[in-house]
This record gives structure tokens, C-alpha cells and sequence, in this order.
């Protein structure tokens, strides 16, 4: 996958799905964030990631690289 693969798809939706493969402890792991460690949720998660650029871009890169099962 590529950054062009990620047109049309919400961050939201990325987000969601991460969470449904990882769960909240696997992806702090994987992207050591407090937003994720400390009292996660999609909502506070999504405020963050949209005022913070390379929290963004981290969140999206392991989407691209993550083998997701249908």
C-alpha cells in the first residue's frame, strides 16, 4: 500500500480499524503515544491525531504496513 491508498478512507475509519486489529495496548506499544496508553478512546484519540501531524502520520504509516485479515 501506498499514501495514495489512504485517499477517501477517514481518519476515523483508519483508527477504528487499527484498534479492532491491535486493541488499545498493542498500538501503544507500537506508537508510544499518551493518547493511547492513558484512558484511551476514539474520540480523544481523533482530537489528538488532527492537531498533531506526526502523531498522524505514524497512525497512518502502520495502517499501510499493517497485514489486516478479511
Amino acid at each position: 500500500m501506498s499514501d495514495q491508498d489512504l485517499h477517501g478512507i477517514t481518519l476515523e475509519s483508519i483508527l477504528t480499524r487499527l484498534v479492532d486489529h491491535y486493541g488499545w495496548d498493542q498500538l501503544a506499544k507500537r506508537i508510544d503515544i499518551n493518547c493511547f496508553t492513558s484512558d484511551p478512546s476514539i474520540k480523544s484519540s481523533l482530537k489528538f491525531l488532527r492537531k498533531t501531524p506526526w502523531a498522524r502520520i505514524k497512525v497512518e504509516a502502520l495502517y499501510l504496513q499493517t497485514q489486516f485479515t478479511q
